[in-house]
C-alpha cells in the first residue's frame, strides 16, 4: 500500500512538471491557447540559473585553463545546432547561435570581444561585413557595362535581381570554441570546471555554403555574463520533450563533446596543432593526454 501511494504521488508530481514544460499544450482547447501560461505556471517558471559558489584563490589547489572545440557534426552536439530553419517551427525552439545573435542585437548581451582573452570589445557594427555579403552578379556586371553612361549619370538603377546577398545563419555554424578553467577545490575536495568564454565559428558570409571554406572566430562572449539569457532559452531534450534543457544547464553540465586544442603553457599558449603538425591522429592523442592529466590529478589525491 505504501509503495502504491508513493507511485501515485510520484506520477502526480511528474505530471505537474510536464504540464508546466508543455506550456498549456495538454489543456489548450484551441491552437491559440498553446503557450499561454497561467499565473501559477509563470510564477513557477520565474527561476534563475543556479549561482556559482564563491571560490577563494587559496582554495584552488590546482588550476588549468583549456580551450576546446565543439564539432556540430557530432550527434551528441546536435542540441546546440538545431533547429536551423525557424520558419516552420515554434518560436520557443531556437539554436544556440540564434539565441546569442538575438541577445547581441537586443542589447541583452554586451560582453562581446574579439578574442578569448577578452581584451578588445566588439560591436555588431564591427561584425557587419562578416554576417552579410552583398555583391553584383556577372549578369549585373554585364548590364552595367552595356548601359554604363546611364548608370553613371543615375538615370538607371541596378535591379535587385542583379544583386547577390548572402547572410550568415545558424545553418552555417560549424562549431563552437569554448574556454574554461579546470580547478581542484581543496575545501570541497573535488575537481570542478568553470566555463569562461564561448565563440561560434563559421566561414564568412562571402564563402557561406562553399565546400572546404576556411572558418573564422565570429566573436567571443564572456560566458558568466550571459547565463540569464541562456537560462531563458531551451534546448531540445530527445529523451523527454516535456522537460527541455536550458542552454545554461546544457553547457555547465558539459552535455556535449569537445576536443582540447590548447592548454595554457609557457610557450605563449601555443596550440596543439603548432607542435603536432600535419598529424591529426597525434593531435587527438595529445588532446586526450591533456584531458587525462587533468583528471588524474583528482584521482591521485585519494587512495583506494
Amino acid at each position: 500500500m505504501k509503495l502504491r501511494n508513493f507511485l501515485v504521488v510520484f506520477f502526480a508530481v511528474a505530471g505537474s512538471y510536464a504540464s508546466f514544460a508543455q506550456s498549456n499544450l495538454l489543456n489548450a482547447k484551441t491552437p491559440e491557447e498553446i503557450g499561454k501560461k497561467t499565473a501559477a505556471q509563470m510564477n513557477a517558471d520565474n527561476d534563475k540559473p543556479l549561482p556559482y559558489g564563491y571560490v577563494h584563490d587559496r582554495d584552488v589547489l590546482m588550476g588549468k585553463t583549456t580551450c576546446e572545440i565543439i564539432d556540430l557534426d557530432e550527434r551528441v552536439n546536435f542540441p546546440l545546432y538545431f533547429p536551423v530553419d525557424t520558419a516552420n517551427i515554434g518560436k520557443e525552439r531556437r539554436s544556440l547561435f540564434d539565441v546569442l545573435l538575438k541577445g547581441i542585437k537586443t542589447g541583452k548581451i554586451t560582453e562581446v570581444y574579439t578574442d578569448e582573452y577578452f581584451n578588445t570589445k566588439k560591436t555588431l557594427k564591427d561584425m557587419a561585413f562578416t554576417f552579410k555579403f552583398v555583391d553584383t552578379t556577372q549578369a549585373g556586371v554585364d548590364e552595367i557595362n552595356t548601359y554604363y553612361d546611364d548608370y553613371k549619370s543615375g538615370k538607371k538603377k541596378l535591379d535587385a535581381q542583379y544583386i547577390n546577398v548572402k547572410e550568415l545563419g545558424a545553418q552555417d555554424i560549424s562549431g563552437y570554441k569554448i574556454k574554461g578553467y579546470w580547478y581542484f577545490d581543496k575545501r570541497q575536495g573535488e575537481l570542478k570546471y568553470r566555463m569562461l568564454g564561448i565563440c561560434p565559428i563559421s566561414p564568412e558570409a562571402k564563402y557561406a555554403g562553399e565546400d572546404n571554406a576556411d572558418v573564422i572566430d565570429l566573436f567571443w562572449i564572456y560566458f558568466p555574463s550571459i547565463r540569464d539569457v541562456l537560462h531563458e532559452a531551451k534546448a531540445f531534450n530527445d529523451k523527454n520533450s516535456a522537460m527541455p534543457f536550458t542552454f545554461d544547464h546544457l553547457l555547465n553540465a558539459r552535455r556535449f563533446n569537445g576536443v582540447i586544442y590548447r592548454e595554457e603553457n609557457v610557450y605563449g599558449d601555443r596550440t596543439i596543432e603548432e607542435y603536432m603538425k600535419d598529424n591529426s591522429q597525434m593531435q587527438l592523442l595529445e588532446s586526450e593526454r591533456v584531458k587525462e592529466k587533468i583528471r588524474n590529478f583528482e584521482q591521485d589525491m585519494w587512495n583506494y
